[in-house]
């Protein structure tokens, strides 16, 4: 099933007037990007909460939620939802443990974090190596995806577009005004797309509520009793229990906590407060997509049956239901939340080439020089993500092939990460042990079922989640173990090696606040903790 929809004058120009003002917004940053590398890549350090806050939300929720996460929803129930209640969880921890420590650092990139905490002789190694890998997915799977999720919304909305066109423009498109104004051109673009996505998403939902008279029995009872569950049963085929508890915290500690798109934002903020202040908002915005995105696919299994795929519910919704000039604005919406994506993983990537493996500010490159060859890696960047898109629409879904690749590729990250964070006699030499283990052990585990799946036949291992928790709990074992073996390498033991930078570490004292009562994010994260509680014992 394919809905017809006939797009009008109105769409169209309020979908015109929304690139015309991002592309506004970028020509308008792009006046002070050019100044620095920093400017570029960090604007400046110079992001207040709500810039943070906003981006971070907008950034995350194209391809991962509103076409992703409503596919997902519409097919199997709301229990995908989990990935976003997750997240506000995850935020709140980064906002006490992970973002003091890597403000104090005054670092550009996550990879540049370890280099400095495993030292010279193996955190080169280290920053390469989870550099390369963060780039490969913010490129394949980030970015890709998001070009793919947008022309997957203009097909359904206005079928005829040509599938490669349509990802070399949109591509291009984000491009054009990521290299202009960098970080700063990203985030003010984030914060518009971010106010229109959710302005959007309500009318969907509002609409699809009126179709049962508002009626919360007459919705549920229109679909399958568990469509509307969060806590799936061991063996559920689509998101376990076991999963949930094992494997959500470890992909959505990389996502938030260690990618650098996501990150990039963070380390942009002007002070601590501002950095935790964003964090707790987006965190708070990660409760909505239940409510506003999943709920309403959940409930369109039974107003749109048939779909030939999932991931074409929320554009369909939008056919269906939105009259002219409205289904416009929520167009306009859904490409605010693809481009945001984009932009995102380009300026990331292009910050990654630059500051990982150039190292032009080591090299004594000029300002002008470091800003014209980031603006060069994401020209490269954008050739990729444009035909990358080929290979995922052969993929059983969208969401899928995000979250198997993730659930592969970062459990020994996240493990490295935490560890060297939090132990201070975690050593370099463990760090890379732990990775190439834990990547070879993924690999083998890919393979493995991929072969089972092209013979038809039962692969016989846990759901990719649980299979992921696993594999972070056996890197940190991995690596605990060969820190131990080799001694210690803090200038304390047999085995003397480069002192331990403390301001590297966290400590306890990290964790407090100037502010009182409600301003004290300690109570603002407890709050967001009891919200995502009751969220899941209201559909349990």
């Amino acid at each position: 099933m394919s809905p017809a929809f006939a797009f009008g004058l109105w769409d169209w120009a309020v979908v015109i007037a929304y690139l015309v003002v991002v592309l506004l917004i970028g020509a308008w940053a792009s006046r002070g990007a050019g100044a620095s590398g920093e400017d570029l890549f960090l604007a400046g350090r110079s992001l207040g909460c709500v810039a943070v806050g906003l981006s971070l939300f907008a950034s995350n929720i194209s391809s991962t939620t509103l076409i992703g996460v409503a596919g997902a929803a519409y097919s199997s129930g709301i229990s995908v939802a989990h990935y976003e209640l997750m997240a506000a969880l995850v935020l709140v921890f980064m906002a006490v443990v992970t973002i003091p420590v890597f403000l104090r650092a005054r670092v550009t990139t996550i990879p540049q974090y370890l280099e400095r905490r495993f030292g010279p002789r193996h955190g080169p190694a280290v920053c390469r190596y989870i550099s390369a890998l963060t780039i490969f997915l913010s490129i394949f799977v980030d970015t890709a995806g998001s070009v793919y999720a947008g022309v997957l919304v203009l097909q359904v909305l206005v079928p005829g577009v040509p599938f490669l066109p349509a990802c070399i423009a949109l591509a291009v498109f984000a491009g054009l005004y990521t290299a202009a104004g960098g970080l700063r051109a990203v985030v003010y673009t984030d914060v518009l797309q971010a106010l229109v996505l959710l302005v959007g998403a309500a009318i969907i939902g509002h609409q699809v509520f009126a179709q049962f008279d508002f009626s919360w029995a007459a919705a549920s009872a229109s679909v399958p009793a568990d469509h509307l569950s969060l806590v799936r049963p061991l063996d559920d085929p689509d998101l376990p229990w076991l999963g949930v508890v094992l494997g959500l915290p470890v992909l959505g500690f990389y996502y938030w906590g260690a990618n650098q798109y996501i990150m990039q934002r963070v380390l942009g903020a002007r002070s601590l407060p501002h950095a935790r202040g964003g964090a707790l908002l987006a965190a708070a915005l990660k409760l909505l997509p239940l409510f506003l995105m999943a709920i309403p696919a959940a409930f369109a299994f039974s107003l749109l049956p048939g779909l030939a795929q999932g991931d074409q519910v929320f554009p369909a919704l939008i056919a269906r239901f939105l009259p002219a000039g409205v289904a416009g604005l929520v167009v306009a919406g859904l490409i605010a939340a693809i481009m945001s994506t984009i932009d995102s993983t380009l300026n990331a990537s292009s910050t990654l080439v630059m500051v990982d493996f150039v190292r032009a500010e080591e090299r004594g490159w000029s300002p002008r020089r470091i800003v014209r060859a980031g603006r060069l890696a994401t020209a490269a960047f954008v050739v990729i993500a444009a035909l990358w898109p080929l290979v995922i629409r052969d993929f059983p879904g969208l969401f899928n092939y995000i979250q198997q690749v993730f659930s592969y590729a970062v459990p020994p990250v996240v493990a490295v990460l935490l560890l060297g964070m939090l132990w201070r006699r975690m050593d370099g030499r463990a760090a890379l042990v732990a990775l190439l283990v834990g990547h070879a052990g993924g690999a083998a585990v890919l393979v493995w079922r991929v072969l089972a799946l092209r013979q038809g036949v039962d692969d016989g291992l846990p759901h990719f989640t649980i299979v992921a928790g696993l594999t972070a709990l056996l890197c940190a074992a991995i690596a605990w173990l060969a820190t131990v073996a080799g001694g210690r390498h803090d200038g304390e033991g047999d085995r003397p090696g480069p002192a331990i930078r403390e301001d590297l570490l966290w400590h306890r004292a990290d964790a407090a606040t100037p502010a009182r009562g409600w301003r004290d994010y300690r109570w603002q994260s407890i709050g967001l903790v009891i919200a995502v509680a009751a969220s899941v014992w209201a559909f349990r």
